[in-house]
């Protein structure tokens, strides 16, 4: 049920009010952080999920519909003797490739700024990347010089690292945004967009053939489509590339002004008291959150003691060195290779599905083009919208490691049944399973992949995490499109286009078990807190000594926390010496151990 109110549960209905006066920062963290981890379910929530999904939706729908939109570059570009309107394979599988290529340094590269500079800084700069090259795409051609598959390869891998930037921060930010209990939930939704993205694109690619079928019509195939013709179809594909970028104008403002994520402000900025407005602001509004530049300045100052140095490529290696991180990693990481691998080339078999279904009619180009389109709609509505939207309310109550365990054993299933029995299935039967395996894919690990490496690594290098473990999985991507493709066509006749489909498909269910093996290796998720699924301390700010002593020995002018904001009394933080050693300060606080350090020698 949504919550309208501005207050907290039971449990933190006044917390808000009493504890910005708590000089101990561990406290102070524990319980800001406890309103976003107990928040009830709210439009804030939603509002969350929106405008990190339109990222999603425009990465979606711009990889979805070029698949359709070389269709028509085919009729523009290779309208000759030799290709009659069909573009060659291998520029095909080139301009498809390119996007999935750039993804994985995209994910690489901001997933590790997400943890050097922060969620924040980064995020708006991937969708400025996807929206901009979206538009000069729409608006490329070739020259004597200069090829338009050239063109369109290069601003494809400069939009495949906006893309591939966008997994990491989405995932993160949604996870350090989102209440303990809704998470799963939450994460499954802003990446259930992508089913919307590719419906999208299907239907943007139904409207603008409908809007020209007086000029398609009269066209006998895709060979015959000349002059006029070919001027229509060139507006087409630019149409119906441009339109991805629409979306990403509506969310670009708000990622650019979204705060920073409070955990990151905390465990890495060690901003504590804007860390403590932002997470009042994003659970109650920014009526009476008001950040108040003095006494900012003055925590800052109080926690320069306890302050690590930024995070380092080294400091990454070496934590994901460790034996337990190490297997979490691989596990993800793995998980999704594996995934992606028949995700992306089960593809292959959608132009057997369409004539299944009687979406294969070509009595002109018009038709030809329409029933492509509406097959497609047909495929994404059947399977993969059902799966990602079951996801969303299961998640949380089934788990994430037994929807994708169980997600990449019924899939293992299929493609057994695919790739032993597949001369003896008839197109019937090849429809239903391949629904099926769309159902299972995203009721499954192509969500489940994506919403782990969110939760299972600590704040400092948790972007670095999942933006790696989705790396390795566009380089499945990659692999599935470049070896793949091109095997199912060994010994092709023109009454058998792909002969070595089924051999592909038992591949396929191999790669499906060891996904099933690899996810051993990741834990539970479900409603636990980030900081406890990371195995991180509750005390996380910890004396950083050489940060603030001098080579001398001596202490640098560092100001300890001030004793009257913990007792109420007028005592300066530079007289704490005394109440330390009357035991009047509690034993085991933060400041007891700086205390100990600042004294002179």
């Amino acid at each position: 049920m949504l919550s309208f109110h501005r207050v907290g549960n039971a449990a933190y209905r006044d917390v808000p009010g009493v504890y910005t006066h708590i000089a101990d920062p561990n406290e102070r963290r524990r319980m800001a952080l406890a309103e976003v981890d107990k928040a009830p379910f709210g439009w804030y929530h939603v509002r969350l999920a929106v405008v990190t999904g339109i990222g999603f939706f425009t990465d979606a729908y711009s990889l979805f519909a070029i698949n359709l939109a070389v269709i028509l570059l085919g009729i523009v570009y290779w309208q000759d003797e030799t290709h009659r309107g069909v573009m060659p394979h291998n520029a095909d599988t080139a301009i498809k490739v390119a996007t999935s290529a750039g993804a994985i340094f995209g994910q690489c590269i901001f997933g590790y700024l997400g943890d050097l500079l922060g969620r924040k800084r980064m995020y708006g700069v991937e969708l400025m990347i996807i929206i901009a090259t979206t538009l000069a795409q729409s608006l490329c051609g070739e020259s004597s010089t200069l090829s338009i598959v050239g063109v369109l390869i290069f601003y494809r891998v400069v939009m495949g690292i906006g893309v591939g930037g966008d997994y990491p921060l989405s995932a993160v930010i949604t996870a350090e945004f989102s209440s303990t209990r809704y998470r799963g939930g939450i994460i499954a939704a802003v990446f259930a967009m992508q089913g919307l993205g590719q419906l999208a694109a299907a239907l943007m690619t139904l409207i603008v053939v409908v809007a020209y079928k007086d000029h398609l019509q009269a066209v006998a195939s895709v060979a015959a489509c000349t002059g006029q013709c070919i001027n229509t179809v060139d507006k087409m594909w630019r149409i119906i590339i441009a339109f991805g970028g629409i979306p990403g104008w509506f969310a670009l403002y708000y990622r650019l002004t979204i705060p920073e994520t409070p955990r990151y402000t905390f465990d890495v900025l060690y901003d504590v008291e804007k860390a403590t407005i932002d997470a009042r602001k994003y659970r109650y509004g920014k009526q009476g959150n008001i950040l108040n530049p003095v006494m900012q300045a003055q925590t800052r100052r109080e926690m320069n003691g306890y302050r690590k140095p930024s995070i380092t490529l080294m400091e990454v290696f070496r934590f994901y060195s460790q034996k337990r991180q190490a297997i979490r990693l691989f596990g993800c990481a793995m998980s999704w290779f594996f995934l992606d691998l028949a995700f992306y080339g089960l593809g292959f078999s959608s132009a057997s599905l369409l004539s299944t279904m009687g979406f294969d009619k070509r009595d002109n180009l018009y038709l030809n083009l329409r029933n492509t389109a509406t097959g497609q709609i047909v495929l994404i509505c059947a399977g993969a919208l059902p799966g990602y939207w079951l996801t969303i309310f299961t998640v949380d109550k089934l788990g994430r490691k037994t929807i994708q365990i169980g997600g990449f054993a019924i899939l293992t299933i299929i493609f057994c049944v695919l790739g032993f029995a597949w001369k003896v299935l008839s197109k019937t039967h090849l429809l239903i399973l391949y629904v099926m395996a769309q159902f299972f894919f995203n009721f499954g690990p192509n969500a489940t992949t994506f919403i782990i490496p969110a939760e299972i690594f600590p704040t400092r290098v948790r972007s670095t995490g999942h933006g790696f473990s989705a790396g390795m999985g566009k380089l499945g991507a990659v692999f599935a499109q470049i070896f793949f493709a091109p095997m199912i066509k060994r010994g092709a006749t023109h009454d058998n286009p792909t002969p070595w489909i089924h051999g592909v498909m038992q591949i396929f269910a191999l790669f499906m078990f060891l996904g099933m093996l690899t996810s051993l290796l990741v834990p539970e998720s479900k409603r636990e807190s980030l900081e406890r699924l990371a195995g991180e301390k509750e005390d996380v700010y910890e004396v950083q000594a050489g940060a603030w002593r001098s080579r001398t020995g001596r202490a640098e002018d560092v100001e300890a926390p001030s004793a009257s904001r913990v007792s109420g009394s007028a005592i300066s933080g530079r007289s704490t010496e005394g109440i330390m050693e009357d035991g009047e300060m509690e034993k085991g606080k933060w400041w007891r151990f700086r205390q100990n350090e600042v004294r002179s020698p």
